[in-house]
C-alpha cells in the first residue's frame, strides 16, 4: 500500500463510472449514505483498472475548505 501525506482518506466502494469525451466521473459510496464524485481523465480510469465494484480510496487534499450553507 502507498502512504501518502493527505490525511483525509475515505475507504469505500465504487458504485458508477461515466466515461466523458476526455474526462470520466467516478463515484465512490464511503458509507452512512455519503457518495464522493472525482472527476479524473480516462486515461486515468484504464490505467488503474477502475471497475464498479471495485474496492477504492477518496484522498482529498486541499489547502482551502469552503463551507456554504
Amino acid at each position: 500500500m502507498m502512504k501518502l501525506s493527505a490525511r483525509n482518506q475515505m475507504h469505500g466502494k465504487i458504485v458508477s463510472i461515466d466515461m466523458g469525451v476526455t474526462t470520466a466521473r467516478v463515484k465512490i459510496d464511503v458509507g452512512h449514505g455519503i457518495v464522493i464524485t472525482s472527476s479524473i481523465t480516462n486515461e486515468a480510469v484504464d490505467d488503474l483498472g477502475l471497475a464498479v465494484g471495485d474496492s477504492a480510496v477518496a484522498v482529498i487534499k486541499a489547502s482551502d475548505v469552503i463551507i456554504g450553507k
